[in-house]
Protein backbone atom coordinates (compact mmCIF):
# COMPACT_ATOMS: atom_id res chain seq x y z
CA UNK A 1 0.00 0.00 0.00
CA UNK A 2 1.21 3.45 -1.43
CA UNK A 3 0.19 6.69 1.07
CA UNK A 4 1.89 10.24 -0.64
CA UNK A 5 2.60 12.87 0.77
CA UNK A 6 1.64 16.52 -1.08
CA UNK A 7 2.58 20.18 -0.96
CA UNK A 8 1.49 22.89 -2.77
CA UNK A 9 2.95 24.19 -5.98
CA UNK A 10 3.35 27.94 -6.63
CA UNK A 11 0.13 27.62 -8.30
CA UNK A 12 -1.65 26.34 -5.09
CA UNK A 13 -0.10 28.85 -2.85
CA UNK A 14 -0.87 31.46 -5.08
CA UNK A 15 -4.55 30.38 -5.25
CA UNK A 16 -4.62 29.98 -1.31
CA UNK A 17 -3.50 33.71 -1.31
CA UNK A 18 -4.95 35.80 -4.13
CA UNK A 19 -7.66 33.38 -5.49
CA UNK A 20 -6.90 34.28 -9.03
CA UNK A 21 -7.89 30.40 -10.48
CA UNK A 22 -11.33 30.72 -8.46
CA UNK A 23 -10.79 27.49 -7.34
CA UNK A 24 -14.12 26.02 -5.77
CA UNK A 25 -14.47 26.62 -2.55
CA UNK A 26 -14.90 22.70 -1.52
CA UNK A 27 -11.60 22.31 -3.45
CA UNK A 28 -10.03 25.40 -2.14
CA UNK A 29 -10.37 23.46 1.34
CA UNK A 30 -8.78 20.83 0.47
CA UNK A 31 -6.21 22.68 -0.79
CA UNK A 32 -5.39 24.52 2.55
CA UNK A 33 -5.39 21.10 4.30
CA UNK A 34 -2.41 20.28 2.12
CA UNK A 35 1.17 20.86 3.89
CA UNK A 36 3.28 18.34 3.11
CA UNK A 37 3.60 16.85 6.20
CA UNK A 38 0.61 14.46 6.30
CA UNK A 39 -0.10 11.81 4.09
CA UNK A 40 -3.49 11.94 1.58
CA UNK A 41 -5.11 9.18 3.57
CA UNK A 42 -5.28 11.54 7.04
CA UNK A 43 -6.01 14.69 4.93
CA UNK A 44 -8.88 12.51 3.46
CA UNK A 45 -10.25 10.86 6.60
CA UNK A 46 -10.75 14.76 7.66
CA UNK A 47 -12.70 15.94 4.90
CA UNK A 48 -14.53 13.25 4.25
CA UNK A 49 -17.49 14.54 6.32
CA UNK A 50 -17.34 17.54 3.37
CA UNK A 51 -17.91 14.87 0.82
CA UNK A 52 -14.73 15.12 -0.46
CA UNK A 53 -12.92 12.29 -2.21
CA UNK A 54 -9.77 10.76 -3.50
CA UNK A 55 -10.84 12.45 -6.87
CA UNK A 56 -10.65 15.70 -5.50
CA UNK A 57 -7.35 15.27 -4.90
CA UNK A 58 -6.71 13.89 -8.01
CA UNK A 59 -8.38 16.86 -9.54
CA UNK A 60 -5.66 19.41 -7.37
CA UNK A 61 -2.79 16.94 -8.61
CA UNK A 62 -4.17 17.30 -12.58
CA UNK A 63 -4.76 21.32 -12.43
CA UNK A 64 -1.32 21.43 -10.77
CA UNK A 65 -2.33 22.67 -7.48
CA UNK A 66 -0.84 20.16 -5.33
CA UNK A 67 2.77 18.03 -5.87
CA UNK A 68 3.83 14.66 -4.78
CA UNK A 69 6.81 15.42 -2.27
CA UNK A 70 6.98 11.87 -0.86
CA UNK A 71 5.25 8.23 -0.95
CA UNK A 72 5.41 6.13 1.96
CA UNK A 73 5.52 2.55 1.16
CA UNK A 74 4.66 -0.40 3.08
CA UNK A 75 6.21 -3.54 2.95
CA UNK A 76 5.07 -6.68 3.77
CA UNK A 77 7.06 -10.43 3.79
CA UNK A 78 6.56 -12.51 1.25
CA UNK A 79 5.56 -15.85 1.67
CA UNK A 80 8.68 -17.41 0.55
CA UNK A 81 10.33 -15.94 3.24
CA UNK A 82 11.89 -18.56 5.69
CA UNK A 83 13.13 -15.54 8.31
CA UNK A 84 10.92 -15.97 11.53
CA UNK A 85 9.71 -12.52 10.75
CA UNK A 86 7.63 -13.39 8.15
CA UNK A 87 5.61 -15.33 10.38
CA UNK A 88 4.25 -11.90 11.68
CA UNK A 89 3.20 -9.21 10.00
CA UNK A 90 5.55 -6.83 10.29
CA UNK A 91 5.88 -3.38 8.34
CA UNK A 92 8.43 -1.49 7.42
CA UNK A 93 8.38 2.41 6.49
CA UNK A 94 10.61 3.77 4.23
CA UNK A 95 10.42 7.34 2.55
CA UNK A 96 11.35 8.22 -1.01
CA UNK A 97 11.51 11.98 -1.26
CA UNK A 98 11.16 14.20 -4.20
CA UNK A 99 12.54 18.01 -4.19
CA UNK A 100 9.52 20.50 -4.61
CA UNK A 101 11.64 23.02 -6.15
CA UNK A 102 15.22 21.89 -7.52
CA UNK A 103 15.65 24.72 -9.55
CA UNK A 104 15.59 27.04 -6.33
CA UNK A 105 18.70 24.49 -5.10
CA UNK A 106 20.80 24.58 -8.35
CA UNK A 107 21.44 28.26 -8.09
CA UNK A 108 24.46 30.09 -8.44
CA UNK A 109 24.29 32.82 -5.40
CA UNK A 110 23.62 35.98 -7.72
CA UNK A 111 20.94 33.72 -9.15
CA UNK A 112 19.58 33.10 -5.32
CA UNK A 113 20.00 37.24 -4.53
CA UNK A 114 18.23 38.17 -7.74
CA UNK A 115 15.44 35.26 -7.13
CA UNK A 116 15.70 36.75 -3.01
CA UNK A 117 15.37 40.48 -4.16
CA UNK A 118 12.11 39.77 -6.54
CA UNK A 119 10.39 37.93 -3.92
CA UNK A 120 10.67 40.44 -1.42
CA UNK A 121 9.90 43.01 -3.68
CA UNK A 122 6.52 41.65 -5.16
CA UNK A 123 5.22 39.78 -1.97
CA UNK A 124 6.11 42.68 0.22
CA UNK A 125 4.26 45.11 -2.41
CA UNK A 126 1.39 42.32 -2.69
CA UNK A 127 1.15 41.44 0.68
CA UNK A 128 1.79 44.29 2.68
CA UNK A 129 1.08 47.08 0.58
CA UNK A 130 2.13 50.59 1.75
CA UNK A 131 3.25 49.38 5.45
CA UNK A 132 6.02 47.57 3.90
CA UNK A 133 7.42 50.78 2.34
CA UNK A 134 10.41 50.57 5.42
CA UNK A 135 10.84 46.86 4.64
CA UNK A 136 11.45 47.45 1.11
CA UNK A 137 13.81 50.04 1.85
CA UNK A 138 16.15 47.34 3.74
CA UNK A 139 15.35 45.08 0.83
CA UNK A 140 17.03 47.85 -1.44
CA UNK A 141 19.93 48.28 0.78
CA UNK A 142 20.82 44.00 0.92
CA UNK A 143 23.83 44.10 -0.42
CA UNK A 144 24.32 39.88 0.17
CA UNK A 145 22.49 36.76 0.78
CA UNK A 146 23.19 36.81 4.73
CA UNK A 147 21.43 40.52 4.75
CA UNK A 148 18.31 38.88 3.26
CA UNK A 149 18.44 35.99 5.95
CA UNK A 150 18.66 38.78 8.48
CA UNK A 151 15.56 40.67 6.98
CA UNK A 152 13.07 36.62 7.37
CA UNK A 153 11.71 37.17 10.96
CA UNK A 154 10.89 41.17 10.40
CA UNK A 155 9.09 39.90 7.03
CA UNK A 156 7.21 36.75 8.28
CA UNK A 157 6.26 38.62 11.15
CA UNK A 158 4.74 41.54 8.95
CA UNK A 159 3.03 39.33 6.61
CA UNK A 160 1.54 37.53 9.72
CA UNK A 161 0.09 40.56 11.48
CA UNK A 162 -1.29 42.02 8.04
CA UNK A 163 -2.60 38.77 5.98
CA UNK A 164 -2.74 35.68 9.00
CA UNK A 165 -0.68 32.73 9.55
CA UNK A 166 -1.81 30.54 7.03
CA UNK A 167 -0.56 32.72 4.43
CA UNK A 168 3.07 33.91 6.60
CA UNK A 169 3.87 30.18 6.52
CA UNK A 170 2.92 29.74 2.77
CA UNK A 171 5.66 32.29 2.29
CA UNK A 172 8.43 31.51 4.90
CA UNK A 173 8.23 27.81 3.26
CA UNK A 174 8.81 29.85 -0.38
CA UNK A 175 11.20 32.01 1.75
CA UNK A 176 13.27 29.10 3.61
CA UNK A 177 13.61 27.76 0.09
CA UNK A 178 15.14 30.38 -1.71
CA UNK A 179 17.77 30.77 1.25
CA UNK A 180 18.19 27.53 1.57
CA UNK A 181 17.13 27.35 4.87
CA UNK A 182 16.31 23.39 5.75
Amino acid sequence: MNASIYDKTEKGREEITTRKYQLASRLRTLLVMIDGKQTATDIMKKVAALGLTEQNLQELLEQEFIIEVAVLAETFPTATDSSPASESIATTTSIATKSPEPAALEMTDAERFQALYNFYNETIKSTIGLRGYGLQLKVERAANIDDFRALRQTYVEAVQKTKGPEMARSLSDRLDLLLGIA
